[in-house]
């Protein structure tokens, strides 16, 4: 592999985990126990948002790009692929808004869903005790 292919696998990468991050909390609808993997997810995605921290695969990508003869990404993964392309960039509180209330969204969702398989299995026992 070369540096350029791996330097596009980070990027894959980072485009899997930010999807994960937004949408991760609905798989676990489907798999209740996937939140245990998404709840710190979403704790490095706060993290890198709200401490301004670098990814370390954005260090993974410029190392790469770096044995490419590339430059380096001048801004983070975020600024360089997603602000100004998918939205305007003055739209960015609005955006992260949106996402944070998507998140938010599936986690209600499965804690909802959780709540009514408790209570169908609570009232299976309690049928099957009163058959029984």
């Amino acid at each position: 592999m070369g540096w350029k292919e791996l330097a596009t696998v980070f990027l894959a990468l980072h485009f899997a985990f930010m999807a994960y991050v937004l949408l991760g909390g609905f798989l676990a609808w489907k798999w209740p126990k996937a939140i245990w993997f998404h709840l710190p997810a979403i704790g490095w995605g706060i993290a890198l948002i709200g401490f301004g921290l670098n990814c370390p695969l954005t260090y993974g990508q410029n190392w790469a790009r770096g044995h490419a003869g590339e430059a380096p990404l001048t801004r983070g993964f975020v600024d360089t692929y997603i602000e100004g392309v998918l939205y305007p960039e003055r739209f960015v509180h609005i955006a992260q808004a949106v996402l944070a209330l998507i998140v938010l969204v599936s986690y209600v969702g499965f804690f909802v869903l959780r709540r009514r398989r408790a209570r169908a299995r609570a009232d299976a026992v309690g049928v099957g005790q009163k058959v029984g």
